[in-house]
């Protein structure tokens, strides 16, 4: 579905996206990232929207340097920012995309009809966009992003501004456009249970960079277990000596840690930690890991040693 080698994007002297590369099949992508991560920039790349110092990619075989405006001809796009234009209905803002792409103005209007039932505004079709509330914003971009029946979905924090029950609504929207509609998507947020609820595969950008890639239950379950544990005495000792003993661990909430500790491994040496560096145990619960965990292992300045 892309494949990326080697794309590197540069705005003056900031670096963002350095020597990126990854290759994904789908059929449902998340790409997460810290703010400032290149989520966006690397979106707008595969439109072939920015020229690359350096690199490559393909989106559906389709060289992003070269062939550009058929990339574009073949991906439905939603924007984290606003693209809408006020004063027009939801209908016609849909024709109106219709034709920019190519098609004739009656089918371009049936297809908006169509549209906007199947994402849930059928009844406010007539309405002007400015009335329209956050959630329903969100709706009629991922509308705009389908009129043209694309091959793949290019979504940059699509359920941002969203009430729990619409954020629900449009993720199972997004889950049958990938499992039943067979339209590939790639899902650009912060927001973690959005891309667990709905993903099959995940790319976690950090400064610029890949920091993970991979399947999400595969990454969740790579030979770790996680404990949540917390400790009474010297905790920077405690922490020197998990270290020692080769376990990561990360800062969690309060003076709660994360220990990270192999599979074929029980929590015996947490204990042993614990009594080596004169400290108690006063909290540890085993935990299932988590996508968030796995967010937290792989972005950079959360290890603490």
């Amino acid at each position: 579905m892309i494949e990326i080698e080697g794309l590197t994007v540069r705005y003056g002297s900031t670096m963002a996206l350095n020597d990126v590369s990854f290759s994904v099949k789908g059929p449902a992508i998340g790409l997460l990232g810290p703010n400032g991560a290149g989520k966006t920039t690397l979106i707008r790349g595969l439109l072939g929207f920015l020229k690359p110092k350096k690199g490559t990619g393909r989106v559906l075989g389709h060289d992003i340097l070269t062939e550009g405006l058929r990339v574009r001809q073949i991906v439905g796009y939603l924007p984290e920012d606003d693209c809408l234009v006020p004063e027009m209905s939801a209908v016609r803002f849909l024709t109106y995309f219709g034709e920019l792409c190519g098609m004739p103005k009656d089918d371009a209007t049936q297809r908006g009809h169509e549209i906007l039932h199947y994402v849930g505004l059928g009844e406010a079709r007539y309405r002007n966009l400015e009335t329209f509330s956050a959630g329903m914003k969100q709706r009629i971009k991922l509308a705009q992003a389908l009129i043209h029946d694309p091959r793949l979905l290019l979504l940059d924090e699509p359920t941002n501004g969203m009430d729990p029950s619409g954020r629900e609504e449009m993720l199972h929207l997004i889950k049958d456009i990938s499992r039943d509609k067979g339209i590939g998507v790639l899902i650009s947020t912060h927001l973690l249970p959005d891309v667990e609820a709905v993903c099959d595969e995940v790319v976690v950008l950090d400064e610029g960079k890949v920091a993970v890639h991979g399947d999400i239950e595969e990454l969740k379950g790579e030979n770790r277990k996680v404990y949540e544990v917390r400790v009474w005495g010297n905790r920077e000792r405690f922490c020197g000596q998990l270290h020692r003993f080769g376990y990561e661990w990360k800062e969690w909430k309060g003076d709660t840690i994360k220990v990270f500790v192999p599979e074929e491994e029980g929590a015996m040496k947490i204990f042993s930690a614990a009594k080596e560096s004169g400290s108690q145990i006063r909290h540890l619960v085993f935990e299932k890991i988590s996508l968030e965990q796995v967010f937290v292992q792989s972005v950079k300045g959360s290890e603490k040693e």
